[in-house]
């Protein structure tokens, strides 16, 4: 028998459904005690046929790449001591705007990308420079890039995932996999994202980022596939677990900004995890409609994964904003 305590949270998720917020969703709790709950819902694809969604699809996760795989990769060797949060970029990529070396870029530190208070743009039509991943990685590199506000950024997450790649001397399709997620799947058992004018199809097992895709299937900002279940063992492993050292969990969790905490963001008013968790909460969510919440005070992880962007990426996306904090707050209350 389901639990009662949850009977919101299917009642929520099956609302939005029938709303056509999105086609599919699949949604999983774990708490500190033991308990769980999983739901699918819905279809993994609407066109060009419909198909089922099942708890074996993968979803394309976009940004959750971001807190998935590389900030704890980043942490991990700085726990090893092979860098340090503020060195600056150019101490691991000394080719980094090398015919310029006064460039602000050179100075801009690792701690500056994870928390997106480096000034650099938010995104770069990166796929429209070139053919060929090893020449568009150096195109990043060279890159006059023009400084502005603080911005959530894409180019801080594909730099520190060329650094990654160089220190660890592995792809990270190699660390990815290592993590227990997939890249570039097929279209067996995976979510459909977006029909993509560019590539003249509906991608189903490809990463809908066309950056990433561009940049070799996975870059630092984008690229994982997964289960809810790959992302809450993840996500449990990384906050509760052994996937870290315990300097670099802690790390991980601290406040670094009003609003973020070393790649996540940490929970603010309006944020996407509601207003229920508590203040140590850490979340982040992923343009194809993905979305993971930690509540470490209360030992409570939670996963939403949805194919919001199936067919198109031109939804509301106010709406699905409102859903996901609606969510965590149903979270929290069947928890409390």
């Amino acid at each position: 028998m389901t639990d009662p305590r949850f009977a919101p949270l299917t009642a929520a998720l099956e609302e939005a459904l029938e709303s056509g917020l999105c086609p599919g969703l699949a949604f999983g709790l774990r708490t500190r005690d033991g308990g769980r709950f999983d739901t699918n819902l819905g279809l993994a694809q609407r066109v060009p046929e419909p198909e089922a969604l099942t708890p074996d699809h993968r979803f394309d996760l976009a940004s959750l790449t971001k807190v998935l795989l590389t900030t704890p990769a980043i942490l991990a060797l700085a726990a090893a001591g092979r860098l340090d949060l503020d060195d600056p970029l150019s101490t691991h990529l000394p080719d980094l705007h090398q015919y310029d070396p006064s460039h602000r870029v050179r100075s801009v530190t690792l701690r500056q990308c994870l928390t997106h208070t480096s000034g650099l743009p938010a995104v770069e039509p990166i796929y429209t420079w070139g053919e060929g991943a090893d020449r568009l990685t150096a195109l990043v590199l060279q890159k006059d890039w023009a400084f502005g506000e603080t911005v959530y950024s894409d180019i801080n997450f594909i730099l520190l995932g060329v650094i990654i790649t160089r220190l660890t001397g592995q792809s990270l399709s190699v660390l990815a996999e290592a993590a227990g997620f997939a890249v570039s799947p097929g279209p067996a058992l995976t979510v459909a994202t977006e029909a993509c004018q560019w590539r003249g199809r509906v991608m189903k097992g490809e990463v809908h980022d066309e950056n990433a895709f561009a940049l070799g299937g996975i870059a630092g900002h984008a690229g994982l596939f997964g289960t809810v279940t790959n992302v809450l063992d993840r996500a449990e492993t990384l906050a509760f677990g052994d996937a870290l050292p315990k300097a670099a969990r802690a790390a991980m969790l601290e406040k670094q900004t009003d609003t973020r905490a070393l790649g996540w963001q940490s929970r603010h008013p309006n944020w996407s995890g509601g207003g229920l968790c508590s203040a140590k909460t850490i979340g982040h969510t992923g343009f194809t409609g993905t979305g993971v919440w930690i509540d470490p005070e209360r030992g409570i992880t939670w996963a939403l994964l949805a194919n919001r962007v199936h067919p198109t990426r031109h939804t509301e996306v106010r709406k699905f904003h409102q859903f996901r904090q609606r969510i965590g707050n149903l979270v929290q209350a069947a928890c409390a």
